[in-house]
C-alpha cells in the first residue's frame, strides 16, 4: 500500500526503468540495474512483474496514457490553432527530451520482436483518438476542414523509418532534436487562417 507522500515500490521501479530505458535503450539495461536504481531487490521486481518485457510494456502504457491526457487537454482548450500547434510541439519536445537513439532502435527497429509489436499496437490504438480530436477541432474551426487528419497519422508512422535512418541521424545531435524538427514540419500549414 502507498503511504501518502511516498512512492510505492512499483512506482519507484517504473520511474527507474523509464529513466534507464529512455537513456540506454531496452536491451542494454538489466533487471539488476533497474532494481539498483529503484533501491529494491530482484525478488521484489519479480513479485511485481513477470519479466523485463512485461515491465517495459507497463512503462510504455504509462507514457502513452500521460501523452494522451496532455494531448486531449491541448486539443480541448479554447486557444487558437497556432497556440494548439505550439503546445503540441512543446508536448512532443518534452515527451521525447530524454529518449535516446538506443531506445528508438530497440523499440522500432527490432521488427517482429514482442516489444516492437506492442508499441505498434499502442500506436494503432491512439491513432483513432488523435484523428477524432483533430476532426472535432476542424468542426470548431481551429483547423482547415480540407486536410485529412489521417495523413498526420500516416506521416507520423513514416517517422519511424526516418528515426532509424543512419544518414539522417548524423544530421542531429540527438533523437529529440530530430523528432521535434519532424513534428514542426508535419504541423506547419494545418491551421485555419489566411492563405499565404
Amino acid at each position: 500500500m502507498e503511504v501518502q507522500g511516498k512512492k510505492t515500490t512499483t512506482d519507484r521501479l517504473l520511474e527507474a526503468g523509464r529513466m534507464l530505458f529512455w537513456k540506454y535503450g531496452f536491451r542494454k539495461v538489466s533487471v539488476e540495474e533497474i532494481c539498483q536504481a529503484a533501491g529494491v531487490s530482484k525478488m521484489t521486481f519479480y513479485r511485481n512483474f513477470e519479466n523485463k518485457t512485461a515491465f517495459a510494456k507497463q512503462i510504455l502504457d504509462q507514457a502513452v496514457e500521460e501523452g494522451i491526457t496532455r494531448f486531449s487537454t491541448i486539443m480541448d482548450s479554447d486557444v487558437s490553432a497556432q497556440e494548439k500547434i505550439r503546445k503540441l510541439i512543446l508536448l512532443k519536445t518534452e515527451g521525447t527530451a530524454d529518449i535516446s537513439r538506443e531506445f528508438i532502435e530497440d523499440v522500432y527497429s527490432s521488427r517482429g520482436e514482442e516489444l516492437q509489436q506492442y508499441m505498434m499496437q499502442l500506436t494503432g490504438k491512439t491513432a483513432g483518438m488523435i484523428v477524432g480530436a483533430f476532426r472535432q477541432a476542424q468542426e470548431k474551426g481551429f483547423f482547415r476542414k480540407d486536410f485529412h487528419p489521417e495523413m498526420l497519422i500516416a506521416m507520423s508512422m513514416k517517422m519511424i523509418d526516418l528515426l532509424t535512418d543512419e544518414h539522417l541521424n548524423k544530421l542531429y545531435s540527438n533523437a529529440n532534436e530530430m523528432i521535434v524538427e519532424m513534428t514542426r514540419i508535419m504541423t506547419c500549414g494545418i491551421g485555419a487562417g489566411k492563405e499565404n
